[in-house]
């Protein structure tokens, strides 16, 4: 029967519902799928390898993990701390701002600078706390709960709506190749062009989340250092 073949549907819900291993689980439905499908177990294997040989760059992300944590373990976050308590003014509102503003820049021109695991969490977070517990004193755990959405927050912001700015960007073409397929008419360039002011709004509303951010942590932190 043809919905059988679907057997590898059932088992990633099944072991993603049960919190099995997700590699495991992932691998386990390749088999049942290809067992149900008529191949023999040395296909299978030969699929499963060319399938990860092809798509191993998608799997690069993982080499950051243990890099990131070799810097913090060496003092990158007391570093990030102490260059953001050096600079007057500094409030976290800004420097969360001044990296969505960064981060926008670059999706626009299709650069790969930022991302979550290789900037907000390591460089980033530790910046915006080192900013309030500089005018408030030690944080406590809402006010770094504030903190680190906002950071991971402007990543989004920042990726998200101005990656279509460049005309050879994946979801500008994609966006470009679905709308031909539909009878309309239109270019890269046109596509990449009206992105352009979703990018500027982008900032704006990132700029007014700055005050926002700042008058939450003002409220939340403050309140607390003068209970103490």
């Amino acid at each position: 029967m043809e919905i059988l073949k679907l057997i590898g549907v059932v088992v990633v819900i099944i072991g993603f519902a049960i919190k099995f291993d997700t590699i495991a689980t992932v691998v386990i439905a390749g088999i049942a799928t290809g067992l149900v499908a008529g191949m023999t177990p040395m296909e299978i294997l030969t699929t499963l390898g060319t399938s990860f040989i092809s798509q191993r760059t998608a799997t690069l992300f993982v080499l950051t993990l243990p890099c990131i944590g070799i810097c913090e373990r060496y003092g990158l976050k007391e570093k990030a701390i102490d260059f953001i308590r050096s600079i007057k003014n500094a409030t976290t509102g800004r420097v969360i701002f001044i990296y969505q503003a960064i981060r926008t820049a670059s999706a626009a021109f299709s650069l790969r600078l930022g991302g979550h695991a290789q900037f907000v969490r390591p460089i980033i977070v530790p910046m915006g706390e080192g900013a309030a517990a500089a005018k408030y004193g030690e944080l406590n755990e809402e006010t770094t709960d504030v903190i680190r959405g906002a950071a991971a927050a402007s990543e989004n912001y920042g990726n998200f709506y101005a990656q279509n700015c460049f005309m050879g960007a994946s979801g500008t073409l994609l966006i470009v190749s679905t709308l031909v397929e539909q009878g309309y008419d239109v270019t890269a360039a046109q596509i990449a062009l009206w992105s352009i002011p979703i990018a500027i709004i982008s900032i704006v509303v990132g700029f007014v989340r700055t005050i926002m951010i700042d008058k939450q942590i003002a409220k939340v932190a403050g309140k607390e250092s003068e209970n103490k």
